[in-house]
């Protein structure tokens, strides 16, 4: 494989990995919050969709019109009930949470839908792809994945930094004691922000059962991804995110195309070498 392709199907890849580490971006970001069940939540966003699609016929891509609003109000509920009660000085008592609550989701997908693994159907699309010069081929599907991630970057940062609603979530997330005082609630912008990654989870989500087999385990390595794009690119950061999802991607291509056994191990290797030349990550969450 030419390296020049090599590069263009990392990339692609990268465009998913950025849709897994998103949230978990914006979470941190604004409550110092580190959710262990970020993964898990992805996974249960692709089962939505695909019991959206049997129940109600819809395409994968129509069933996002059920999957989004559905997790953004499991967001909510999830952030306003049970882990608003958990935020405080103590890192601890947040991960222990969210730790509990990814072998509740694990649990309860392989109860419903067993261990064998699914996937959403999508036709031509799959095989579907765009000839570059070179003879590059790209598919169609990847590529509409990577345009999703860079437009819910893209949306995100326009959110946070060009609405009075953004400018509470940063105030809140920067100095949340003068922000009671000006009114705002807390807990409520708080779990608003939840509502917003899940939705993205959901987003993720789908779009994952669309390009692979799932299973109720799957969770836990989508989780690690999404934390190494998300420390790649910078704690907090959105465009450092896509930046550290793309990176991921194409240094697992990379490794694959040296051998197929090293194409999960390049990638650790990739997140351990940016963290020694640049601990903060490549994009601080103070240089957004």
């Amino acid at each position: 494989m030419r390296p020049v392709d090599v590069i263009v199907q990392g990339v692609l890849v990268g465009g998913l990995y950025t849709l897994f580490a998103t949230g978990l971006s914006l979470i941190f970001g604004v409550m110092r919050l580190v959710n262990l069940a970020h993964g898990d939540l992805i996974v249960l966003g692709a089962y939505m969709g695909i019991v959206t699609t049997q129940a109600l016929g819809l395409s994968p891509f129509a069933s996002l019109l059920v999957v989004v609003p559905a997790m953004a109000a499991l967001g909510y509920a999830l952030q306003r009930l049970l882990l608003n009660r958990t935020l405080g000085d103590d890192p601890l008592p947040p991960l222990l949470v969210t730790f509990g609550l990814s072998i509740v989701i694990q649990n309860a997908l392989l109860e419903g839908f067993t261990a064998d693994d699914r996937k959403l159907a999508i036709g031509s699309l799959a095989t579907r792809s765009l000839a570059l010069p070179g003879g590059i081929a790209v598919g169609w599907f990847p590529l509409i994945v990577l345009a999703c991630a860079i437009a819910v970057i893209a949306g995100l940062q326009a959110l946070l930094y060009r609405t009075a609603w953004g400018a509470a979530l940063r105030a809140t997330s920067d100095d949340p004691v003068t922000v009671r005082l000006m009114g705002v609630d807390q807990r409520h912008m708080y779990a608003m922000a939840m509502a917003v990654a899940l939705a993205v989870c959901g987003v993720a989500g789908v779009l994952l059962a669309c390009w692979t087999n799932v299973d109720p385990g799957a969770g836990p390595q989508r989780l690690l991804y999404g934390f190494e794009a998300v420390i790649i690119g910078g704690l907090g950061s959105l465009w450092g995110t896509l930046a550290g999802g793309l990176i991921l991607g194409i240094a697992q291509a990379v490794g694959a195309a040296i051998d197929p056994a090293f194409q999960i191990l390049a990638g650790h290797l990739a997140f351990l070498l940016v963290l020694l030349i640049a601990p903060r990550g490549l994009l601080p969450r103070m240089a957004a």
